[in-house]
């Protein structure tokens, strides 16, 4: 009985309230936008321009599920118009409303499916058309294009402006992208050591080619794997290898004294603090040379001039201006099997160790990979010591 009760239960993740109020915020913005610029509520047989319910269904999928391949432009846009097609065609051959309906819905599956552009609305658009003979066939063909090519274009655009501005990725990440680096090498969550064709292979075998794109099947895998590999620290927490006795500076400290104390001690990230040690923010030297990089295309000299005049002792900079607020924090009690992740992204050189607002440690990229080797070195002597 528990298992029935499971498998009729729920099957989507708890999702985070944000990431409702995120998805349904879109799905306004997205409708909002179509209706008031493009398409009407009420039904104009002229020009066609006017709202169908399946742009709804689209909206769930655009915005409240941007990674999935049934939600990217192409399926949207293409699923749904050679659904009005077939709607179209079937109002024009068959007479009896409910074989049309069926009809109609179950070619559009087989029409999206075989020119990869599964779009579950597609079969309410089909539908749509079916439904509604007359209306359709005085718009003919043009139905395939007003209002169901110009809505879901509509809704794709708004998604992908959205997406951007809210933190996701839509449409969703391509296997060989350039990574944040600008380069051509995979991210290093994605370099797992299978080919995109393996991965292909991998999705078609398990029948999840609809439901899972190549890249972020990738980042998956990749992931699991650095939490299989944090198990080999199993127990360890921030606390066990962070570094305590921390140099840092003020953020009224001068840019000169940052770049002064990234050169003797040879570090890639400086805390900020106040006060008895509250944890403000923190510079990587990334930040320093970002900032250079903006000014030296309006001052004389180039690059070398402005990173003399930004770190020069008559420089006005200080530290708040260049440094990170928006960074991962951990506690001392934090695993390393959290961390670990955080590392391979590489976004992030450094955590911060915090308690009560105060910093009493930090993680870098240093740190892990020392732990991780520790651990490994400890179980290669454990499996000599157990061998016969």
């Amino acid at each position: 009985m528990t298992h029935f009760l499971r498998a009729v239960g729920p099957a989507v993740p708890h999702a985070s309230p944000r990431e409702a109020v995120r998805a349904g915020f879109g799905a306004i913005l997205g409708l909002l936008a179509a209706g008031l610029f493009l398409l009407a509520p009420s039904v104009d047989i002229r020009l066609g321009l006017y709202l169908i319910a399946p742009f709804g269904a689209t909206s769930v999928l655009v915005f409240a599920a941007p990674n999935s391949p049934l939600a990217q432009p192409w399926s949207a846009i293409m699923g749904n118009v050679v659904a009005a097609l077939v709607g179209i065609a079937t109002c024009m051959v068959i007479a009896d409303p409910v074989i049309r309906v069926s009809v109609a819905v179950g070619l559009a599956i087989t029409a999206m499916i075989l020119i990869r552009a599964l779009h579950p609305p597609g079969g309410a658009v089909a539908m749509t058309a079916a439904l509604s003979p007359e209306a359709t066939l005085k718009l003919g063909w043009y139905f395939a294009l007003a209002p169901v090519a110009c809505g879901t274009i509509a809704l794709v655009l708004v998604a992908v402006v959205y997406a951007r501005l809210t933190g996701r990725r839509y449409p969703f990440r391509q296997f060989e992208e350039k990574n944040a680096h600008g380069t051509e090498d995979l991210d290093p969550i994605k370099r797992i050591g299978l080919s995109e064709g393996e991965l292909v292979t991998i999705l078609e075998r398990y029948n999840q080619t609809m439901n899972l794109g190549v890249a972020d099947l990738a980042r998956l895998i990749g992931a699991a794997e650095m939490v299989m590999a944090s198990h080999h620290g199993a127990g360890s927490t921030a606390a066990d290898i962070m570094a305590r006795d921390l140099v840092s500076v003020t953020s009224e400290t001068p840019l000169f004294e940052v770049a002064d104390l990234f050169r003797r001690h040879g570090f890639t990230s400086l805390p900020v603090v106040r006060g008895q040690d509250e944890f403000l923010g923190i510079i990587f030297q990334i930040h320093l040379i970002r900032r250079v990089g903006e000014s030296s295309p309006r001052r004389p000299g180039g690059f070398r001039t402005a990173m003399a005049r930004l770190t020069g002792r008559s420089s006005p900079a200080r530290a708040w201006e260049i440094m990170e607020t928006r960074i991962p924090r951990a506690t001392p009690q934090t695993p390393i099997a959290a961390l670990l992740p955080l590392m391979a992204e590489g976004h992030c050189e450094a955590v911060p160790v915090l308690e009560d607002h105060r910093i009493v440690g930090i993680v870098t990229r240093t740190d892990i990979i020392a732990a991780l080797a520790h651990q490994s070195a400890q179980d290669q002597q454990e499996q000599v010591g157990t061998q016969p």
